[in-house]
């Protein structure tokens, strides 16, 4: 005769499982019983006018009338601003590699300009007119002309 496929192992495994089945039912019966009745109205819960969670309904009398048409639902339109013209001086300006620096005369920043943003040529020292424009590293002078 054959030897059973059944190991200590197997049995004590088999055990171990029938044990958690009885463990969940018996936690399930226990919910069971100490839950309160299962109708809706107990499990409603309700916001209140701070935007707190309750059990009780909100009061009425407080209650806002809002339009439909005064939600906004996105980020409004930016209005086109039109950005104001600086004026500063060419700090610093290296024609081999085709970069600069440009000091605003109003408020001492110095940005950075490329060959790519001159209309003018440019060179140390010249005052010019310039516009800003969001660079990858910070405000960049655009649209640059001597005066």
């Amino acid at each position: 005769m054959g030897r059973s496929q059944e190991t200590f192992g197997k049995k004590d495994k088999e055990q171990k499982r029938k044990k958690k089945r009885k463990d969940k039912a018996l936690r399930k019966e226990e919910r069971k019983a100490n839950s309160s009745d299962g109708s809706l109205d107990n499990m409603i819960a309700y916001v209140d006018e701070n935007g707190m969670i309750t059990d009780t309904p909100p009061d009425l009398t407080k209650k806002k009338k809002i339009k439909a048409e005064n939600i906004e639902i996105s980020v409004p339109k930016k209005e086109d601003i039109e950005e104001p013209i600086r004026t500063g001086r060419v700090e610093f300006f290296n024609h081999d590699k085709g970069y600069g620096f440009i000091k605003d005369l109003d408020t001492q920043e110095k940005f950075f300009v490329h060959v790519n943003g001159l209309i003018d040529e440019v060179i140390e020292g010249n005052k010019v007119n310039f516009e800003l424009e969001k660079g990858l590293k910070g405000m960049n002078a655009v649209r640059v002309k001597k005066i």
